[in-house]
Formats: structure tokens, sequence, C-alpha cells
């Protein structure tokens, strides 16, 4: 026991003296990708390894490749560093080691997600009686609560999916914007609804669909079992879909309105923000991550649909050694994932960690950080060239071979990292402000070290 004892907090010591070093450390340098391979490789010993060796074995392997991902200055990916409280709380997860199918196999972890999941639809303003599955990340949340739309839509067509597949089912049509995120496709591959059954419906400026173009798209495409995936938070700009109006439109024609919110649905937890995505409430399903703008640990994300049963009968099943199943939907029953790991314990930790008002300062904090960076590049001289109303921004640094030559700049240097990206047909730097940590020293500090490396890259910049 004492032995456990020592390599628990041994581990839980490499785990802190890391997350200390953050605000210090090179956020991302080159890596000899050879040389780690290496380091991780050779013959898997034929004899037992001293767990205290292999813990050792594991830091000193790993530290060279390790990405300052949870750091105040890593603004790639929409992604945030998990808070201390949820962090500790996911460890004691791994320690205690629950099996989150049901109320059976741990009554705690179901606990925790019935109680973090009405406090998430609380601060998302999404209707108390909505369902929350616990996924691992925006595709299986997307997934979900596109399975539960085409189980509804083919149901009012008549047509069991669950029982009877899609061979000759009645064709289901799927509109979604044309600056969709790559997961709405990906769902829709593994739903066996195929890439073709899409729609693209032209954008505006910003990238928020055109309701006008989603109107006359219904319109032109007639009754039939319809599924519109909307967007709160572009992956490139930010901007949000006009879901109040968006959701009428969709609900008139008799279909399924379905929210793709990774990051954007957040804005609805602070009254500076929640009228980006106002109406919300209306939609049939919505996806969030936790990992992103609420600074959870990975891999934790939300499902959520307006009808609980639909959701459960889109991702539920049951079997005669299953005990419990078959009662209130919970646990696996609203996830494609059966041996969960409970994810509900580090989410009831970082929201009671938070707050109400925490969640709020968070979001609030993000989008004046990232006006702050779009103020000081624009002022050293480069062209941002979205609309900050959100935690996104982009930026051009004249032409497509200087921009990419900045960010690989960038990323090299090590002081920050940031992106690229493709958008309207030009390379762009692609800035995430998403993490709790960061202040305003840190992005002062970023805006300083990309203007440093992209003056001394040779080129003209281009307004």
């Amino acid at each position: 026991m004492d032995e456990l004892r020592h390599l628990f907090r041994r581990a839980a010591d490499h785990a802190a003296d890391y997350r200390l070093s953050l605000p210090d450390r090179p956020v991302g340098v080159p890596v000899d990708q050879a040389a780690l391979n290496e380091a991780f490789a050779g013959p898997l010993p034929d004899a037992p390894t001293p767990p205290e060796r292999v813990l050792a074995d594991l830091v000193a392997a790993a530290e060279p490749g390790l990405v300052a991902t949870a750091g105040p200055r890593y603004f790639g990916f929409v992604v945030g560093g998990a808070s201390p409280a949820a962090t500790a709380a996911d460890m004691l997860a791994a320690g205690w080691d629950q099996i989150a199918f049901n109320a059976v196999t741990s009554p705690a972890a179901v606990a925790a997600e019935t109680a973090a999941g009405t406090w998430l639809k609380e601060l998302l303003g999404i209707p108390a009686t909505a369902s929350a599955g616990f996924v691992t990340g925006g595709q299986a949340a997307n997934t979900a609560g596109l399975a539960a739309a085409r189980h509804q839509v083919l149901a009012d067509a008549g047509w069991d999916v669950e029982r009877r597949g899609l061979t000759g089912a009645p064709a289901v049509r799927v509109f979604a914007g044309a600056e969709r995120h790559a997961t709405i496709d990906r769902s829709l591959r593994l739903l066996g609804l195929g890439t073709d059954a899409l729609r693209p419906v032209s954008t505006g400026p910003q990238g928020a669909i055109d309701p006008d173009a989603l109107a006359a798209a219904l319109r032109d495409a007639g009754p039939g079992p319809t599924i519109v995936c909307l967007q709160a938070g572009n992956v490139n700009t930010g901007a949000c879909d006009d879901l109040r109006r968006a959701c009428d439109l969709v609900h008139r024609h008799g279909g399924w309105a379905h929210v793709d919110g990774a990051f954007g649905l957040w804005a609805a937890a602070s009254p500076a923000t929640r009228h980006l995505v106002d109406g919300l409430e209306t939609a049939d399903s919505w996806a969030c991550d936790g990992h992103k703008w609420l600074n959870l640990p990975y891999d934790t994300a939300f499902a959520f649909c307006a009808r609980p049963d639909v959701h459960a009968a889109a991702m539920s099943y049951a079997a005669a050694y299953l005990v419990g199943s078959g009662g209130a939907p919970a646990g696996a029953d609203l996830t494609a994932e059966s041996s969960r790991r409970a994810r509900g314990f580090a989410v009831w930790a970082g929201l009671r960690e938070l707050g109400r008002d925490g969640v709020a300062a968070l979001v609030e904090r993000c989008c004046a950080l990232a006006r702050r960076f779009a103020d000081g590049l624009s002022a050293a001289g480069f062209e941002v060239v979205n609309d900050v109303v959100l935690n996104q921004v982009l930026v051009g640094f004249g032409d497509d071979a200087r921009t990419d030559r900045v960010v690989a700049a960038v990323q090299t240097d090590g002081t920050c990292w940031a992106g690229g990206t493709t958008w309207r047909g030009r390379r762009l730097m692609r800035i995430s402000v998403s993490n709790a940590t960061t202040t305003e020293a840190d992005v002062d500090r970023s805006v300083a070290a990309i203007a440093r490396l992209a003056h001394g890259i040779g080129g003209e910049l281009v307004h």
C-alpha cells in the first residue's frame, strides 16, 4: 500500500511540476520525432518492470515531445487548459476507475453527470427537459445529435431506421452552411447518410449561414425528411448563425435543427455575448465541447437533445445481462460508448470551481483578449480580416507564402503557438483565445513576438 501511495504521489508531483512550468516554458519547439519514437520504442520486456521505474521512464521519454497546449500562450485549435479542480477530479476519476455505463456500474458517476448536465443546460440556455450525453468531443457530440435527427425525420416519414437500416429508406436531405465544421461531414459518413446528402447553403461575409439562402433552399427542396445543421461559432471567424430565424425556418418545413456549438455555444453563458446565440433554445439538438472554452480535461464534450426519448432511441441498446438498463435514459444510453470513463466528475468539479459568474467572466475575458490581439497586430501593421465577435482572430501578413512563413516562424520560436488556415481563398494565421490563465501580458508578449518575426521575413505587406 505504501508503494502505491508513493507511486501516485510521484505521478501527481510530476503533473504539478509540469503545470507550474507552463507560464515560462516554450509553447512548442522543433522536435526530433525519430528520437522521440526511439525513446518509446524497443522490445517489450519479458519480465515485469517495477511501476516506479515505468513512471520515471515514461516521464523521461515524453518530456521532449510535450506541447504546452494547457499553457497561457497556446492559441491553436480552440483549446483551453484544464482547470485545477477539474484536473484533480480527473486524477481521482482515474484512481476510482469507474465504469460510467449506468447507475449499477457506478451510481456516483451517473449522479455526477446528471448534476453537471443540469448545470450545463442552465448555463447554455438549453431547455431543462433536454437530455445530456457526456461524450469524447465535438465529433461524437455531432454524431449523437445527427443520429437523433436521423431517427426522428425518418420516423416522421414512417421508417424505423434502427430496425430497417437505410436501404430503401426515404432520402434524407441535410442542409448545412458552406463553412460548416468538417465533423459534420464525417458524422454523415458514419451514420450512413453520406456526404452526397449534403446541400451546402451559402454564407454571409463572416461565415454565418445566409437565412434567405436557407429559406430558398428549404422551399425549393419541397417535402421530405430534412435535417439542418447550424453553427454557433464559425471555426475561423467565430461568427454565429441566426439561430432563431433559422430554427423557425427549419420547423416550418418539418425538419430537425441541429446546432454545432463546439465552442461558440458558450457565448450563451455571458450576458455580454448571449445575443450572438439568441434562439438557441428553439433547436432540437446541440453539440458542445467542454475541453475547449470551459477549460475541462480531454476528452470532454456534450450531446444535448430536446427529446430524450429520441436521443435514447437512436443511441441506446439493451441486453439480458445488462442489469439496470431500460430505465430513464442516462450514461451510455445517450452515447456510442459502453465502457465509458467517468467524465462527469471533472465536469462537476470544473463547474463548481468557476460557478456561474466564473464561466461568464472566462468567456468575457477571452473575448476581450482576442480584441486586444487584433488591436495589437493591427497597430503593428498587419491585417485582421474578420470581425472579432468572440475569441477568434484571423490575421494576414501579405501574400499566402509570406503568411505561411510567419506562422511557421511563430511555431518554431516557442513564445506562443498559433495555427494557419485557409479562409475565403486566403492563407491566414488563426488565433484562438480559450485559456483561463491567459493574461494581457501573455497577449502583449505574443503580439511582440509575432511582429518581430513577421518584420524579419521578407516580402511586402498587403492590405
